[in-house]
């Protein structure tokens, strides 16, 4: 998981959206419970932000250079299809 450098290409914010509750969040819970800590570190200066909303369906967004986004649904993902999402955004 550290592995995954986020800074110093187009990829400006990554931002993930979930619900606290869910049964379609629960991977999305897990993969922030077990991997963000180690991914902020690898990460100190890139904005990760973790954005919760009853209801809401998961989805990672990402913002590149200039503005584009891009995001990927996270609806019933396990912990490491919601890292191979990520890592498909950071490409």
């Amino acid at each position: 998981m550290s592995g995954i450098r986020l800074a110093g290409g187009a990829l400006k914010e990554l931002r993930i959206h979930l619900c606290q509750t869910s049964k379609q969040s629960e991977g999305v819970r897990e993969f922030i419970k077990n991997n963000y800590v180690t991914l902020k570190k690898a990460n100190p200066d890139f904005p990760i932000l973790i954005r919760e909303c009853s209801g809401v369906q998961p989805r990672v967004w990402a913002r590149y250079h200039r503005g584009l986004e891009n995001s990927a649904p996270l609806t019933n993902l396990t912990a490491s299809d919601v890292l191979s999402a990520i890592k498909q955004l950071v490409k």
